[in-house]
């Protein structure tokens, strides 16, 4: 960030009076600039024994697949933003279920919250941000072309507990790692 926002005067990085971390200050108005998670909220939409994923029409990992998730707007809840990007993306309709995973990236700012959902029904398609959308078996899912670590460790979770018959709610964190070859660590924690 280089202006202000409210006044448009530069802004420096400093730490306010009473804080403990640099922010955004603006010597001009006075306005202090916080920058927060954006937080990223979707499900995980089955169908009997599959799931439905969307295979990305948009960057970042274009082509790739993904559960249906997006960034919340504001004036709506994690469950409505869910239900929307399930919508928009697969033009799916879905019964939203509990919360199931929510994990943590500090690296990039975002915090992911997945619920389970229930197809309402099998009229689903591509949306603008996809490419397709297709219903997968745990073998089928094509696990190297999943877009991002959150998507393959909701999934591998899902799976798991869907087998074991109990399905529990669930927290990630999810760091940047230089000695792994993937280039990230998964710090799993159970609720």
């Amino acid at each position: 960030m280089k202006f202000c926002s409210h006044c448009g005067a530069e802004v420096r990085l400093g730490v306010p009076h009473g804080d403990n971390r640099e922010r955004h200050i603006c010597d001009s108005c006075g306005t202090i600039h916080y920058h927060n998670p954006k937080i990223v909220a979707g499900c995980i939409p089955t169908w009997e024994d599959k799931v439905l994923l969307c295979r990305r029409a948009i960057e970042p990992r274009y082509g790739l697949w993904t559960v249906p998730a997006g960034f919340m707007e504001n004036g709506e809840t994690t469950y409505q933003g869910a239900v929307r990007e399930t919508l928009e993306e697969a033009n799916a309709r879905v019964d939203v279920q509990e919360l199931y995973l929510t994990v943590n990236l500090p690296r990039i700012n975002q915090v992911y919250m997945l619920f389970r959902a229930q197809l309402l029904d099998l009229d689903f398609s591509a949306g603008e941000e996809s490419l397709d959308v297709e219903l997968f078996t745990r073998e089928e899912i094509p696990w190297d072309a999943l877009a991002f670590p959150t998507v393959a460790l909701a999934l591998e979770q899902f799976f798991k507990d869907r087998e074991s018959g109990s399905f529990v709610q669930r927290m990630a964190d999810i760091e940047r790692d230089t000695d792994d070859p993937l280039g990230y660590r998964v710090t799993l924690v159970s609720c």
